[in-house]
């Protein structure tokens, strides 16, 4: 971010990249929003038949994203990864709160922020409702609210013996993109500019999670990695996996990597923000219906099989139809730590 000679008040900030966009939007279509930005509480309109679901993600330069990152595609995805959480459990987005610390106010980053995250706040009529802004190394906290009705919220701990497992989209493509910002492996302009969005424009699987209230059993966003996701859900259930590594999906510029980072990336790369689930096998007509209907993919990768021992454990399954050893499955089952 640039300095700036006749910096921003708080308020003028808010006022000129926030406040007047968010009213904008309300007035168009409030929603569930009974008032916004401008007390010291936004109001949410609640149905007595459903719950609200509540989530927040915080970005912080350095760690979750390079300081020089454009701050239009930075904006969508600070959104966009809380809009998966609520994906994930079946939710429909109804507002967010944003607080932002910045080491200077410059006009031309927060023009170019306000509208990366009002591009996707308007996709998903998810209005901006309140929040906070500070001088400080730059950090993004956002907190986002939905509705599901009562008793239909898609949890981690849902899992039953003998489900499928489930992934949308492909994997992989974001940790493939990393990979060649960090000259860890060389990569084509052609293929970078293919893939490089899955990294910084995520899309967030509301519809999906929506059409998924009735079918699955547990389900969870991937942020950190496949495995290492999955493996929630198999704690929280206390089940066992088996997953086929053949069958991750995996984009066409992936499939022009080596078997072992296809399978690295696809397994325990992060920030794909697709979403895993399980459900029955008699629900396996009516997922390939919601695929077509959605234009999106949705592939079986594996099993939930009955835990047998004392904590979860995840079997991997070569293209030879060979179970990995525990020390060939490490290096896959790992997932990104937010403290290592």
């Amino acid at each position: 971010m640039q300095s700036q000679s006749s910096p921003l008040g708080e308020f003028d900030l808010i006022q000129r990249f926030f406040k007047t966009q968010s009213e904008a939007m309300l007035s168009a279509n409030p929603g569930s929003v009974s008032l916004g930005i401008g007390d010291d509480c936004a109001l949410l309109k609640t149905e007595p038949h459903e719950n609200m679901a509540v989530t927040s993600d915080m970005l912080v330069a350095g760690r979750h994203f390079f300081e020089d990152a454009n701050p239009e595609w930075l904006g969508w995805k600070a959104l966009a990864v809380n809009l998966s959480d609520l994906a994930a459990m079946g939710a429909k987005p109804l507002g967010f709160t944003l607080a932002l610390a910045l080491p200077n106010a410059d006009p031309s980053w927060l023009g170019a922020f306000s509208r990366g995250l009002f591009a996707i706040a308007n996709q998903y009529a998810c209005p901006l409702i309140g929040g906070d802004t500070t001088a400080g190394p730059l950090n993004i906290c956002i907190t986002a609210f939905g509705s599901i009705p009562k008793e239909k919220a898609i949890r981690r701990s849902g899992a039953l013996e003998d489900d499928d497992i489930w992934v949308s989209g492909t994997v992989g493509d974001a940790r493939l993109t990393l990979a060649a910002l960090r000259h860890e492996l060389e990569l084509s302009k052609s293929d970078l500019k293919v893939i490089e969005a899955r990294m910084h424009q995520p899309t967030p699987r509301i519809e999906l999670g929506i059409a998924l209230r009735e079918i699955a059993n547990a389900a969870l966003d991937i942020s950190d990695g496949l495995l290492g996701d999955l493996r929630h859900i198999l704690n929280q259930s206390n089940k066992d996996a088996e997953v086929f590594l053949d069958r991750l999906p995996k984009s066409a510029t992936l499939l022009k990597q080596s078997v072992a980072i296809q399978n690295q990336y696809a397994a325990c790369g992060g920030d794909d923000y697709e979403l895993c689930f399980t459900a029955p096998a008699s629900q396996r007509e009516a997922i390939t219906k919601i695929s077509a209907s959605l234009n999106l993919p949705l592939t079986r990768v594996g099993n939930i099989k009955p835990m047998q021992s004392s904590h979860p454990e995840i079997s991997l399954v070569n293209q030879s139809g060979i179970t990995l050893s525990p020390k060939e499955s490490f290096v896959l089952l790992q997932s990104f730590d937010h403290f290592a």
